[in-house]
């Protein structure tokens, strides 16, 4: 059974949310926070990237900006710029990339799910990472920024979204950083806010789809406010946190690609025999050539593109991290051949979300910045389910979701 309630969201005015949302905090660098946010005092950068407030080359761990952090946000919400709904509500949030909508739930999601594995997750967490997320859901009190969920499809909930959609949102805008359309509704009917939450109670799991770390930071801070207040009922506000929840047939998962900087000592000749060991190896030509199914590569090396094909054998389709592309590049190319066995510090390896295309491996490659690139076939939704009710943990860089969620357009209190 999936827990979730309604809430009072704190949002922009219809008129200032294109100058209060956001990119994510994790998807840019202090410096190009600092340029988007330019002379806008109202971004959202001011609150998510705070060391933006401070001097050029100021640490995001900087102490200064978690307490900027806090002060922004307070200012936000004295200047107006951010406003408390006075009832709770759930939310829905459409986000449209190449023609194709999908359609989510903003809920507050129950921690104890969490802390219980009833929210299940599919990456490991580091614990820096957890820190400085704890830390920023601390000082400000709140979940200043979504995490994103998937739910098991549910025509209920279809039935409702699509009535929603039907009518006028409450926000609606391009952004124009990465061009997609970005729609809010806020659900203020009774019987529709009882509907929701009985249809989640419905529901076995809620799966983490982006932002491992955002949800664990919320959890173990919600466990800790539980812990700390001798008078904790249960009910509390800081018992839930902030998640966008789509259906999981409607999310668009990207390849997650891979460059590297040399051949291990290899020559070529060498190191493309080596690869015919698991692979059927196929010269394709000068053209970009993209995988087109499951256990197949695309390699981009001294100008040509090559298929790999994985030979039956080299994987276990009955094992929902052995039948993976991910795991079979890692053990028998990344590994074996390559000699790289932790894709998350080895400086031999650099990774491409597929937004940017297969242009952006070949520009890398022939820069000489690095040797050779590896596309994959992107991961599905339900492989990513199927491993995260498995209870195992999918190999580093397995996965790309686009598009991003966008900042700011509705924050959670706490209290």
């Amino acid at each position: 059974m999936a827990v979730i309630k309604p809430f009072k969201g704190i949002r922009p005015p219809k008129d200032l949310v294109e100058s209060v949302a956001s990119r994510p905090y994790d998807v840019l660098d202090s410096e190009e926070a600092r340029a988007e946010a330019g002379d806008n005092e109202k971004s959202l950068y001011h609150i998510i990237k705070p060391e933006i407030n401070f001097e050029v080359g100021t640490s995001e761990y900087d102490p200064r900006a978690y307490n900027s952090a806090v002060e922004q946000f307070q200012k936000f919400q004295d200047e107006g710029w951010l406003v408390q709904d006075d009832k709770e509500h759930y939310y829905i949030y459409a986000q449209t990339m190449n023609g194709k909508t999908q359609y989510g739930l903003v809920v507050g999601a129950y921690v104890d799910d969490y802390l219980t594995g009833n929210i299940k997750k599919h990456e490991l967490t580091r614990r820096d990472k957890e820190e400085d997320r704890m830390k920023h859901v601390r000082i400000c009190n709140a979940n200043v920024e979504p995490v994103f969920f998937a739910y098991p499809d549910n025509q209920v909930l279809d039935s409702l979204l699509a009535r929603y959609a039907a009518t006028k949102p409450e926000y609606d805008f391009v952004a124009p950083d990465d061009g997609f359309r970005h729609q809010f509704w806020v659900i203020t009917d009774e019987a529709d806010i009882k509907t929701i939450t009985e249809e989640f109670k419905k529901m076995p799991s809620l799966y983490i789809a982006d932002g491992h770390h955002r949800s664990a930071a919320a959890a173990l801070v919600g466990a800790e406010k539980a812990k700390n207040n001798k008078n904790h009922k249960g009910d509390e506000e800081y018992n839930y946190f902030m998640a966008v929840c789509f259906q999981a047939s409607q999310l668009t998962i990207l390849d997650y690609n891979r460059v590297v900087k040399d051949l291990n000592g290899m020559e070529v000749a060498e190191f493309l025999k080596a690869l015919e060991k698991n692979f059927t190896v196929e010269l394709k030509g000068q053209n970009e050539y993209r995988p087109a199914k499951l256990h197949e590569f695309s390699m981009y090396l001294d100008g040509n593109w090559y298929s790999l094909v994985a030979k039956p054998g080299t994987y276990d389709d009955n094992d929902p991290i052995g039948v993976l592309d991910v795991d079979i590049s890692s053990r028998l190319i990344l590994d074996e051949l390559m000699g790289i066995k932790d894709l998350r510090s080895d400086k031999r390896i650099d990774f491409v979300g597929g937004l940017r295309g297969l242009g952006e491996l070949k520009r890398r490659v022939d820069s000489g910045e690095m040797r050779w690139a590896l596309a994959l076939y992107p991961v599905s939704m339900q492989q990513i389910m199927d491993i995260a009710d498995s209870g195992k943990i999918m190999p580093p860089k397995a996965t790309w979701f686009e598009p991003k969620l966008r900042s700011g357009l509705v924050i959670h209190k706490l209290n």
